[in-house]
């Protein structure tokens, strides 16, 4: 599936994916959270049902806004890997995969804890889209769950990776030519 992805214009996801090919020829282990310096975890971007809200945690350790995702824990599939986190994360049932490719590849340092040291995360993101009137449930990895606007989550401290993730949705947008209703929040 990596090697056959039309990256074009996408020229941080074509780095991204040479390692990410490069970690599965080296690292038999690779879907192993123990497996270091690196290894592959899954990650979803969750739209509300028409698209114009992105769903967020707090992370509790990393203490940021982020999208919901996790480690596969031996899993090799690592879309189903996004849908169990952002489901276990978010509490919502009925997530639809928008695309079964992923919406970006993204490889990220993760600093140095208490009996792990500092490694990179090789992240296969997706889009899920939640249920009209979904009601997310904040689970004890989140201090708290919050819907975004694309200019609302873009003014949120960030790394590159969800800057461009960000960027990707508000074309989608564009392209539909979404003029983004309001969609519930949750605090």
């Amino acid at each position: 599936m990596l090697a056959e992805m039309d990256l074009a214009g996408r020229d941080a996801e074509v780095v991204a994916r040479d390692r990410m090919i490069e970690l599965l020829d080296s690292e038999p282990r690779c879907f192993r959270r123990d497996a270091f310096p690196g290894h592959f975890v899954g990650g979803a971007l969750v739209l509300n049902a028409d698209g114009s809200r992105a769903l967020l945690h707090h992370h509790r350790k990393l203490d940021r806004w982020l999208q919901f995702g996790g480690h596969c824990d031996g899993e090799e599939n690592v879309l189903e890997v996004a849908r169990r986190e952002a489901r276990e994360e978010c509490g919502i049932d009925g997530l639809v995969v928008a695309s079964g490719k992923p919406f970006d590849l993204d490889v990220h340092p993760i600093p140095e804890r208490p009996g792990e040291p500092w490694h990179e995360h090789y992240e296969l993101r997706w889009v899920l889209i939640a249920p009209e009137g979904a009601r997310p449930v904040c689970s004890d990895e989140s201090h708290e769950l919050r819907w975004f606007t694309p200019d609302e989550m873009a003014a949120l401290p960030s790394d590159g990776g969800t800057d461009r993730m960000v960027e990707k949705w508000k074309a989608l947008l564009a392209r539909r030519g979404h003029r983004g209703s309001r969609a519930p929040g949750c605090a």
